[in-house]
């Protein structure tokens, strides 16, 4: 099995409550992009959509030390692949729910909204969101100087 797949089994483990479907599928499409000088911080999954009651459109989302990652593997055939990077980052929004929460992330590019997560997780998939885009934009931002 591979690293993301093992990251995205432990967050599944610790935050049942999350929904997704396929997620081996999934982390194959993520893991086929990841360069082989970057690291993996952080893995979870959940649903690439703005809707609670979509509950088909599962993906994995990694953060490496230089990047996000979102995979999702189609059905019959093909893959959806994203990413952003650090200096195209803008902001991040987390709504609660009663049950499911949903994280949005606005880029320079594209909005990513990722629903029905765990209301617990959101805490930590912020967290770590966070504090990796922070430090990864003063690094750019000292570059550019």
């Amino acid at each position: 099995m591979g690293v993301v797949y093992d990251k995205v089994l432990e967050f599944k483990n610790k935050f049942p409550g999350t929904i997704s479907w396929r997620i081996k599928k999934h982390a194959d499409v993520v893991e086929s992009y990841i360069n082989p000088d970057e690291k993996i911080l952080y893995a979870f999954c959940g649903q690439k959509n703005d809707c609670w009651y979509d509950v088909f459109t599962s993906c994995v989302v990694v953060l490496t030390d230089k990047r996000l990652l979102i995979g999702q593997k189609r059905v019959v055939w093909g893959s959806f692949y994203s990413q952003i990077t650090p200096d195209l980052y803008n902001d991040m929004k987390i709504y609660k729910g009663l049950f499911f929460g949903k994280i949005t992330i606005d880029s320079v590019k594209e909005v990513v909204t990722l629903s029905n997560l765990s209301k617990s997780s959101l805490d930590e998939i912020e967290t770590n969101i966070s504090e990796f885009m922070m430090y990864a934009k003063q690094k750019y931002n000292e570059r550019q100087i």
